[in-house]
């Protein structure tokens, strides 16, 4: 028999006691190396962990709810024999698994985790941890003895959060009784019909609740879950808007000189492998605009009365993947050459889209830019990335004609949105920052300064 092997948490950032919300696997499980074994859930970001190689699982020393950080303890794998065949060892593919196959796999799955379709009823202390606030995570399963955790996905949770939902009052429609978003409005809908609840959400801000509405009665639908990458994305940018005042200033930019100057680097950038975007400009740039105005390098405290100010310069990145829209941080760009800055943008963007991102590379940003040159539009209103307190919008340049004085000449103009939290900025502040994006972008001598 071949040694266990010791399944621990990777290194995941500067996250610690992060909460298991899924357990994906059961003892007994064949898995194969970079198979999904458990998902994790911070305040920011949920994270798969994968198996480091293939076996059989022989013991899982987690369980839903539960806190771990890098280096725990989670799972013993037993290592395939290298000596096994395909004749000796037939691999079951789930697609082909006889209906026996699965039963036995439920089976051990239900013995292996707590039952999640009908939870006990809740103690006295259980109805007081879940009375409303707005908490980090749901409360672990070792404060809650007599119950069982809701089956839902992270953004369900989240959702229901906002709502103000008890997820073990609600019942589940998906499959193995998950719970899914439309069970928390079909639930948030059942409650605001009952007299005796307040005409307004549970959520604490006072907005009445969107009213359900059965489309179906207008003609053929479908309905489609939201992506993970929606769900968790969702409920923060509804805080954010909820949360921050909101103001955006529109710019034009005139970067004929800097694209002139740009593609005159092209080739250069290609014969080291690197794509010379306008981007890694903008990021350089943003470095001396931070400088100039602290103000926008800074996030309001909790309390409401102080100003962090921070002495790094890192960015955040909006990439749009197929998952949906991801903002990693790129660091110290005060430190870095135009090139290198090329290549990271690069190579975090393909992580983005593969999902190989950490949540470390989605922290620790103290502005962000969202561009969306390459699709189109003139103009758009980014919502701030809290707790940020500016976010830079770019649309698509075009050509302008351009009065000089003398005559119309064509000019290549940058659309740019500039949204800003106004408890820490004010309307003259936005101008000016705003003002001095323009001004660097349209001379790039003043990247030397």
């Amino acid at each position: 028999m071949s040694a266990q092997i010791e399944i621990t948490i990777p290194d995941i950032g500067d996250f610690a006691e992060v909460e298991v919300i899924e357990v994906l696997v059961a003892v007994g499980d064949t898995v194969s190396i970079e198979d999904p074994l458990l998902t994790l859930e911070s305040d920011k970001a949920t994270m798969e962990i994968p198996s480091p190689g293939s076996g059989t699982l022989k013991e899982i020393k987690v369980k839903v709810g539960d806190k771990v950080s890098e280096g725990s303890l989670v799972m013993l794998l037993e290592p395939a024999a290298a000596s096994d065949s395909p004749e000796e060892q037939p691999e079951k593919h789930p697609a082909a698994q006889s209906s026996e196959d699965v039963s036995a796999e439920n089976k051990t799955a239900a013995e292996a985790q707590p039952p999640i379709d009908e939870p006990a009823p809740p103690s006295e202390a259980v109805t007081d941890e879940n009375a409303y606030r707005p908490p980090a995570s749901l409360p672990s399963t070792a404060d809650l003895p007599n119950t069982s955790l809701p089956h839902a996905s992270p953004g369900v949770r989240r959702f229901a959060r906002e709502l103000g939902a008890d997820l073990t009052k609600v019942g589940g429609s998906g499959p193995k009784a998950r719970i899914l978003q439309q069970d928390v409005q079909q639930w948030v809908k059942q409650q605001l019909a009952n007299p005796s609840m307040a005409t307004v959400n549970q959520s604490g801000n006072g907005i009445p609740a969107i009213p359900a509405v059965d489309f179906s009665r207008f003609g053929e639908i479908e309905t489609v879950a939201l992506g993970r990458v929606q769900k968790i994305s969702g409920p923060h940018l509804q805080r954010a808007w909820l949360n921050i005042p909101h103001v955006t200033h529109f710019d034009e930019a005139d970067i004929t000189e800097l694209e002139a100057f740009r593609k005159s680097l092209k080739e250069e950038a290609a014969s080291e492998g690197i794509r010379l975007t306008l981007l890694a400009f903008v990021l350089k740039i943003m470095v001396g605009a931070l400088k100039k105005f602290p103000t926008f390098n800074a996030s309001l405290a909790a309390d409401g009365e102080h100003l962090i100010l921070k002495k790094f310069f890192n960015i955040g990145i909006a990439v749009d993947t197929p998952q949906g829209l991801m903002v990693p941080v790129i660091r110290e760009i005060d430190r870095k050459t135009i090139f290198e800055l090329a290549r990271e943008m690069a190579e975090i963007s393909e992580r983005a889209r593969e999902r190989k991102l950490s949540p470390a590379d989605l922290q620790g940003g103290c502005i962000s830019i969202s561009s969306l040159g390459g699709i189109g539009g003139t103009g758009f209103t980014p919502i701030v990335n809290a707790p940020e307190v500016a976010i830079v919008g770019i649309s698509r340049s075009q050509m302008q004609p351009f009065w000089d004085g003398q005559s119309f000449v064509p000019r290549l103009m940058l659309p740019i949105s500039l949204s800003y939290d106004h408890r820490v900025i004010d309307g003259a502040e936005g101008a000016r920052f705003s003002a001095y994006l323009t001004r660097a972008l349209a001379d790039a001598r003043r990247l030397a300064l």
